[in-house]
């Protein structure tokens, strides 16, 4: 560092979080220097485009569109990477370890496909690789499970992991308005990736789990081979019809640990979650997320998921504990919560559970029981079965929970059920979530 007295910061990307995390260290610049005894001075920031208009005003002069000029600035001592992506990310961040800097991200994709690289990297060249920010907004789950829970094994993780769509399911719940306006008003509130997709179908809050299942487990789970689904097939019938049963409809990530076997599962899906859960409870723009621990039981963390301040916030609380790692104050250098054994990848016949099915048939006799006899056929058995008639199309919907089952045994009944006489369209699979599955 050039200056004991301050600290620098490039920040690497200035869109929603990136001016929240400067318009943060500039309000609360004698704050930090009070708990760090060190200045903390945001200096520069990369842009995509420099005309842009921005809620947050900085002199010209300290906005680039060359990232790289800032990672190379000799004057900066620490960067906050938040420009997302992959490989330009990656890049740039290896190049700041090599050069001595420490990094701060947001960035959970590029922690998914290349984390154990990184941290590998950061501890090679002696640095600090912080990620907070990465997962759950304002919530602190992954200090949480580095430090404060370091003595328990996690046999369950699970949770809210995306406050979008969290917003979404909750407004067309309340409100009973149609997906599409939801998100409507979601774009306008800047709740929205710039890639819908990520929020949408899931595959944000899959980012979010990979890690999670990493720092309990010390398992990189392949994206590719999770499942991963999203909301856009969520209807208005779905969410009532799961009230009914007790329950919400909720885009949960799932991580359980089978310590027979120290076999792992991983999956990120719409579910009905029992209204006893707080999980279940929390609505809006909230993450939650429930660990259940060996020493501690169980323990829920709920915080603001989606906006500018809550991820800004874990940015900033990452750059302090890096200053205080760089000036001896306090450092962990703990990555990772490895439980002692290795831990395997689950096979689909091992993931067991009960699930809610909607179907659209024709409205006839017998179309109920050529149903029940197709999922039958794949060991599926029916718990509760209602229907009702769609209007003047000759068609009804039959929404069916089943007993429990596991993965393999429903893929191939839904496989079957889409080529079924009678029945239009693809089945609407949700799983129905249950945190003590062993009780059955």
């Amino acid at each position: 560092m050039n200056d004991t007295s301050t600290i620098k910061v490039g920040i690497l990307g200035f869109g929603t979080v990136g001016q929240g995390t400067w318009k943060h260290l500039e309000e609360n610049a004698d704050f930090w220097e009070k708990i760090l005894g060190v200045r903390l001075i945001p200096s520069r920031a990369s842009v995509r485009t420099l005309d842009k208009e921005r809620k947050v005003r900085i002199p010209s002069d300290l906005l680039t569109t060359d990232s790289q000029s800032i990672v190379d600035d000799p004057d900066i001592d620490l960067l906050c990477e938040l420009i997302g992506g992959i490989e330009e990310a990656k890049r740039l961040t290896l190049q700041a370890f090599s050069l001595g800097k420490s990094v701060v991200t947001a960035n959970k994709a590029l922690i998914c496909e290349h984390g154990e690289e990184l941290f590998q990297a950061a501890e090679a060249a002696g640095v600090h690789y912080a990620f907070e920010a990465s997962v759950a907004g304002g919530i602190p789950i992954i200090k949480v499970l580095r430090e404060s829970l370091v003595a328990n094994e996690f046999p369950l993780i699970y949770g809210i992991l995306n406050g979008t769509s969290n917003y979404i399911l909750t407004r067309m719940e309340n409100e009973g308005a149609s997906f599409d306006s939801v998100l409507d008003d979601a774009r306008e509130l800047g709740y929205v990736e710039a890639d819908e997709a990520l929020d949408l179908d899931g595959v944000d809050a899959a980012h979010k789990a990979v890690i999670l299942a990493y720092l309990a487990h010390g398992l990189w789970v392949d994206l590719k081979d999770i499942t991963v689904e999203g909301i856009s097939k969520i209807s208005n019938e779905d969410l009532n019809a799961a009230l009914k049963l007790g329950c919400k409809i909720k885009l949960i990530g799932v991580i359980r640990r089978n310590f027979d076997n120290n076999h792992v599962s991983v999956g990120v899906y719409p579910a009905l979650v029992p209204m006893a859960e707080i999980i279940a409870r929390t609505d809006g723009v909230y993450n939650g997320i429930s660990l259940t621990g060996s020493v501690v039981g169980t323990v829920v963390l709920t915080g603001r998921g989606a906006g500018q301040d809550p991820t800004a916030g874990s940015v900033i609380s990452d750059l302090v504990d890096v200053v205080k790692g760089i000036k001896g104050i306090s450092a962990s250098s703990k990555l990772v919560h490895v439980s002692p054994n290795q831990c395997l990848p689950a096979q689909a016949i091992e993931i067991e559970g009960c699930y809610y099915l909607r179907l659209s048939v024709y409205d006839k006799p017998g179309q109920l029981a050529k149903v029940a006899e197709c999922l039958a056929d794949h060991e599926v058995s029916l718990a509760t079965v209602s229907q009702s008639p769609q209007g003047e199309n000759e068609l009804a919907s039959i929404i069916l929970t089943t007993h429990q089952t596991n993965e393999h045994s429903i893929a191939r009944a839904i496989e079957s059920l889409e080529g079924l006489d009678g029945v239009r369209g693809k089945p609407v699979l949700f799983r129905m979530f249950d945190p003590n599955p062993e009780k059955e």
